[in-house]
């Protein structure tokens, strides 16, 4: 947290100036901006000033159908092979999420590429499914039990960083839950659940379709449609559903203008190295680009 977002927070406003910031997490990134928001009301600080979750659990009641490889016997395995090395490689935890949709990410390609011959399709969404990612082995391990077994996250003070107990419940930000009706990662219904923990204003959007199609779904012709309802706070997740307005076209638009009040005025483009930092190497950086085998 310190070393990810709260240095960008630091080089955000040593580059511009800006010390006021809208916060976006996705997924596990979502996870992570709750810890953060939690960490910085209770040091006081008040840089962040609305925040997004894209996909994102706080409450690991249901984990859906990832929890099938989250057990004591499991995490306990994967923890001997993490400390060997330090992390868990990438291609793990692809085969992992692969396995969740077998029939679509593993056995169609055999079918259609070993058995048939055939070429797989260009499919821009499977090339960022297969851009794996190491965890490392202590915050793995951390994830897993503190949050998937155990659950913690949820509670005042069930975790801590830094020696500063979380408390998700003291976040009193504007924030929007934006998730997706068929996601088999983080089950709407779970996020719903995090969303109901934070006092602040809460605004909830369902996008159609599943973990990352929902998300990356710009405005245009075969965008999917959304969701929109009433507070987290006042129905359980059927409730809301049975309750809410469907809108046609991307969440983009319904987010956009959720997110208005709190942009601020359009500023001139900016030039790397103008303001406290120097430039390192050109967009998008030899770190987006570098392959691990």
């Amino acid at each position: 947290m310190q070393a990810g977002t709260g240095a960008a927070l630091d080089a955000i406003e040593r580059a511009t100036g800006v010390s006021e910031i809208n916060l976006i997490g996705y997924c596990l990134g979502g996870t992570l901006t709750g810890a953060t928001l939690a960490y910085l009301k209770a040091r006081g600080d008040e840089r962040v000033i609305s925040g997004t979750f894209f996909t994102s659990l706080l409450d690991f009641s249901e984990p859906g159908d990832i929890g099938v490889f989250v057990d004591e016997q499991q995490v306990s395995s994967l923890e001997s092979k993490m400390n060997e090395q330090g992390f868990l490689d990438g291609a793990e935890m692809s085969s992992a999420f692969n396995m969740i949709r077998a029939n679509d990410l593993i056995w169609s390609f055999v079918i259609n590429n070993y058995l048939m011959g055939r070429k797989p399709a260009a499919f821009d969404l499977l090339f960022w499914n297969a851009d794996s990612t190491r965890m490392p082995a202590k915050m793995h391990s951390t994830y897993l039990r503190k949050m998937y077994i155990e659950n913690r996250f949820r509670e005042p003070g069930g975790i801590e960083v830094n020696g500063v107990p979380i408390d998700l419940s003291s976040i009193d930000l504007p924030l929007c839950f934006v998730s997706a009706l068929e996601d088999h990662i983080a089950p709407w219904k779970s996020t719903y659940a995090g969303a109901q923990l934070p006092c602040g204003d809460v605004q909830f959007i369902l996008s159609k379709a599943g973990h990352i199609a929902g998300i990356v779904n710009p405005p245009g012709d075969k965008a999917y449609d959304h969701f929109i309802g009433g507070r987290p706070r006042d129905s359980d997740a059927t409730e809301w559903l049975d309750a809410a307005q469907p809108k046609s076209g991307s969440w983009w638009a319904t987010w956009a203008d959720w997110v208005a009040p709190f942009r601020g005025e359009q500023v001139a483009a900016r030039h790397p190295g103008d303001g406290g930092l120097s430039v390192i190497e050109a967009a998008p950086g030899s770190y987006a680009t570098k392959r691990i085998s």
